[in-house]
């Protein structure tokens, strides 16, 4: 009797080990919501005040706000009021604002911090979407933080991958924002 009590409690906790060793559903994350948006920066060079949707509001010593600083622009701060877009077109009907500000914080290379809201206002979408990140520039793509959300979005997380889809010069960009909600309320 004793030994068909150990035999069974041996094969119980040899089949929970092997059991919990291989798990049999690797549960990925599936996002909950999910968008693709463009915004458009044209930032003010002195020339351009008519159609520039972002601005230099503070630079190293000595620097011009209407140039980015030599060397990575380190130093410089840039807010933006910059149209949304569903599609890569400039001209396209805009579906909200990014609004906000980007930090060039390093010396030796080409980063920045970001800090925005996407403001939706369309038959689609209404609300806000909060990012916050670090943004290495020359990476194709990098991803920065979704840390919350009004409206449609209320209290929603996730991820936003972010590429430059084109740039001219140091006067315009355009950065593809694919954003995966992995929490929705």
């Amino acid at each position: 009797m004793a030994a068909r009590k150990t035999s069974v409690l041996l094969f119980f906790f040899m089949f929970l080990a092997l059991s919990s060793a291989f798990p049999r559903n690797k549960n990925k994350y599936k996002p909950c919501k999910h968008l693709v948006l463009f915004f458009h920066d044209i930032i003010y060079n002195g020339k351009n005040a008519a159609n520039a949707t972002s601005a230099i509001v503070a630079a190293p010593q000595g620097a011009n706000l209407t140039i980015l600083a030599p060397q990575f622009h380190f130093g410089n701060i840039a807010v933006f009021d910059d149209p949304i877009t569903l599609d890569n077109n400039l001209h396209s009907k805009p579906v909200g604002r990014a609004q906000g500000m980007y930090i060039y914080d390093t010396k030796n290379t080409f980063t920045a911090w970001l800090g925005f809201s996407f403001a939706l206002n369309s038959t689609d979408y209404q609300g806000s979407i909060n990012f916050i990140g670090y943004d290495p520039i020359l990476i194709k793509t990098r991803d920065i933080s979704v840390v919350g959300g009004t409206g449609d979005f209320f209290m929603h997380r996730g991820i936003a991958t972010i590429n430059t889809d084109a740039y001219e010069g140091e006067v315009y960009f355009r950065l593809k924002v694919d954003i995966k909600f992995y929490e929705c309320w």
